[in-house]
Parts: C-alpha cells; structure tokens; sequence
C-alpha cells in the first residue's frame, strides 16, 4: 500500500517533505519568527512528542527574547508534556550563553527547588559558564565549586574544566591550577583551558609549560591550545622564539600547516614578528591560502617595530591592492613604520586618509605616533595644535610625548603649557617640575628655577624615579612619572 506522498510522487506530483522545524527555530534570528515555527510546531503536534524539538525551541527562546529567564519558564509551563532533564539543561546552557547570564541562576534554583533538576555533570559546567560571562565571578563560582564538591562531580572533567574556567576569568590562577591539579581524569580541554588562562593573563612561561604538559601527556592539541601556547611564546620574555618554532614543527608534523588556516597561520606570523625572525614570518605569510586583516596587521606592525619601516609600508600598500580594508590596527601599524623610517610626509598622508577614506576615527596611539613624528620634526606647534584638536581625550602620555620633544628642543613655551595640561590631568605627578627646572637652568633662567624649586620644597616633592613616555609607535607606555 502506498503512502499519499508515495502516491503523488507515482502521478507525477510534487513531492511534499515536511519542513524540519527544530532546524527552522535554531535558524531564526527574530522573536517574530520563532514565533512562527513555535504555531508550526504546535500546530503539527511536534512538542507533544519530541524532546528535542521541545529543547531547540526552548535553546532559541532563551537566545533571542529580551527577559530569557521568563520566557523559557513561560514556555516550560506551556508544554504539553513533562519537562525531562534534557530540555531542562539545553534551556540552562542557554541561558548561560545568552545575553543575560545572569538568568541562568534563578531558572537553576526554581527548577532546584522543586526537585525537577539537580547539580550534576551536566548542569555544572552550565552554570560555571554562566558564572565566568559575569562582571564579578568569584564569590558565585565559589559557590558553585562548593556546590559541585559536596555532590561529588568535582573531579568530573567537565566540571573541573569549567571551573578552571571561572577561576582564570575571576584573576584566581592558584585556584584554577588547584583545581586541575587535583582533577584524576584529566582531558585535552582541561590542558587547553589552563594553557589559554595563561597566556591571558600574562603569565607566558606558565602557558608554555602547561601546553608541554598537555603534549607529554599524550593529548593531541587543538587550535585554541596551539594559538594559546603561540600568543604566549611571541610575549614571552626568553625563549619564545625556540618554542615557537617547536610548536611550528609540531603542526607540520602532523599535516595542521598544509595548509594553515587563518586563525593558526596568524598566531604564527605574530610569534616570528614579535621575536625578530622577520624571514620566517614572511614565509609563512606567503605560504597562507587565506588572510584575514589580523594576519596582515601582524605583519605590517613587526616589520615597523624591527625597523623595516618602509617594507612596513609595501606591505600596507600590498594589503590595499588585494582588496583587504585596513582598520585601526592596521593605521597604527603604518604609522609606526613611518615613525622608524623619519617619514613625516607619507604620515600625513596615511592620517588623512584614514577617516576620508577607509572611516576609521584617529584614536589615541594614531595620535601619538603624529605627535611624536612632529616632535622629532622640530614641529612643535603643529604637535600642539593637532593634540588640542584630538577627537579623543588627551592624556599625560602624549603631552609627556610633547613636553619631551619641547626638551629635546629647547622650546620652553609649549613646555610650560604641556606641563600645565599634564598636572591639571595628574596633579601627582611632580616630576614634571624637575623636567621643567632643567629646562629654565639650560636656558639660564635662574629665576624661574628657584621659583619652581620653592614650589617642589613647599609640596614636600622628591624625585621620583622611572619614566612616563610614548615609543615610536605610539603605544602608552608608563612605567613612573617623568623622569627626574
């Protein structure tokens, strides 16, 4: 016996498949549509008795209503059958991943409360999510440890990798590292959630070594461990280099560079850059089937922070007639190397052309690079006015950028003024009286240096040591006030 769409299928009719609608509410990106497959699903009596089109409907609900929290439990009650676990925790990993995390917590402890869900190794690493996207996650992630220890899903994999997790973002790496270390059943996201905290956190050599232990152990790392452990050998203070070109290998080794994708191949050309081995960098550059602004900016930047300034700038103009649109990044990038190479016309230039043509607003380091250039130029009135002129708030830094060109140059005027703006900003910092002395003693004006030595001795001030600068590229840099 045929069935009717067998049937229209035999006498040439069309074919008519009934339209996956638990695909369709993960597709839809408006309230309004979802609402429509939710008709649809009812309609076709779909939640009656399926629990995973209930759970994708529940999934996308949480995602995309303003109050998440509300309309899962909204829809929870409203389902014609019992809620299962299932459902239940596809609504709570949602929650925890939607705009609000927040909410996940009391949807958790409605369902607690009445016996529908309990702490398991399911919703653990739910609410640990949750408890890592808030604005100040320790004390509910300590909580929640508590909570995962005295029903005995601690040491679970999953529920340690979470928490290792929450303990990173909260600052607490002596507590993540506890938690990893006294988990028995260790797996390769555990490794790769400690290597990345790590190197987020600046603590390099300890991602480096964390990632030699996830590869000792025999645990094959993934993209997120291999871009981790790369980011960490480009910023780390020795060694870098050696372990870079270890990891390198390592993806050779087993066919992750044939070719590299994007995201690896740009970890890779930021490791080189940043270590000096320029060649290797360009080779793997060139050797990527794909580039993303991110691998391009990696380039143009150490090639001007190791003085190839204007090859910085060939690859800029490259970059530009391949169709990739340069962003702020990029900008800072090219004005770096024209900051290494003296070039104060083509920054000009570049400065223009950033928001006439690419729309992208001069920010602070864009600035200092001008400033700095101008500086070096003897342009000291420029430099002052285009400070003064910034879209963006100016800061102690780059009038310490102009005050110290004022010093190189002898130009007292705009040095007073500079320091006035830079203790209006900062009133402590009173190394900016001994720059201003030393100025007023090399241009003989004694009277003003006891003037402003009275002012130092009746405020008490004392040399402080250190240095308040911008580089060449105009990255702020601050480590003391300026120096005495």
């Amino acid at each position: 016996m045929r069935t009717p769409a067998a049937a229209g299928a035999a006498g040439g009719g069309r074919l008519i498949r009934r339209p996956n609608l638990s695909l369709l509410a993960d597709r839809c990106a408006t309230p309004r549509a979802l609402a429509r497959v939710h008709a649809a699903m009812l309609v076709s009596g779909r939640l009656a008795d399926d629990a995973f089109a209930a759970s994708r409907l529940l999934a996308a609900y949480a995602a995309l209503s303003p109050s998440p929290a509300a309309a899962a439990v909204a829809l929870l009650s409203s389902l014609p059958c019992a809620p299962n676990s299932f459902m239940l925790n596809t609504t709570l990993r949602a929650l925890a991943s939607s705009p609000d995390p927040a909410a996940a917590f009391p949807f958790f402890s409605r369902l607690r409360a009445t016996g529908a869900l309990a702490p398991g190794r399911h919703t653990l690493p739910a609410l640990l999510k949750a408890a890592a996207r808030l604005p100040l996650p320790l004390r509910v992630s300590e909580q929640l440890h508590a909570l995962a220890v005295r029903h005995g899903f601690h040491h679970d994999a999953y529920v340690a990798n979470g928490l290792v997790r929450a303990y990173a973002v909260a600052g607490r790496l002596c507590a993540a590292r506890r938690v990893f270390d006294e988990a028995p059943h260790r797996k390769a996201n555990v490794y790769t959630t400690l290597v990345s905290a790590y190197a987020q956190s600046g603590r390099h050599g300890d991602a480096i070594a964390a990632f030699d232990e996830m590869v000792a152990a025999g645990f094959e790392p993934g993209g997120a461990a291999l871009a981790s452990v790369l980011s960490a050998c480009a910023r780390s203070a020795s060694g870098g280099l050696q372990m870079g070109r270890r990891v390198h290998d390592l993806m050779e080794a087993r066919g992750m560079t044939a070719p590299v994708g994007a995201i690896l191949g740009t970890a890779l050309v930021d490791m080189y850059t940043k270590n000096g081995a320029i060649q290797e960098a360009v080779a793997v550059f060139d050797g990527m089937p794909e580039r993303v602004p991110a691998t391009w900016n990696a380039l143009i930047s150490g090639l001007a922070h190791h003085g190839h300034g204007e090859r910085a700038l060939a690859m800029f103009q490259r970059m530009l007639r391949e169709g990739v649109r340069p962003n702020a990044t990029t900008f800072v990038g090219a004005l770096t190397a024209c900051c290494h190479a003296g070039l104060l016309d083509e920054a000009r230039q570049l400065f223009r052309s950033m928001e006439k043509d690419f729309g992208v607003a001069p920010g602070i380091q864009h600035y200092g690079c001008m400033v700095d250039l101008l500086g070096r130029a003897g342009l000291l009135k420029e430099a002052e006015e285009m400070i003064r002129g910034m879209t963006c708030e100016a800061d102690t830094v780059i009038w310490g950028a102009l005050l110290t060109a004022c010093k190189n140059h002898g130009y007292l005027e705009i040095a007073e003024r500079a320091v006035e703006e830079m203790l209006t900003l900062d009133p402590t910092n009173h190394g900016v009286y001994v720059v201003l002395s030393n100025m007023y003693a090399e241009a003989g004006r004694w009277r003003d240096v006891n003037r402003l030595r009275k002012v130092m001795k009746g405020a008490r001030l004392s040399k402080i040591p250190g240095a308040s600068t911008v580089s060449s590229d105009g990255s702020r840099e601050q480590t003391g006030k300026v120096p005495v």
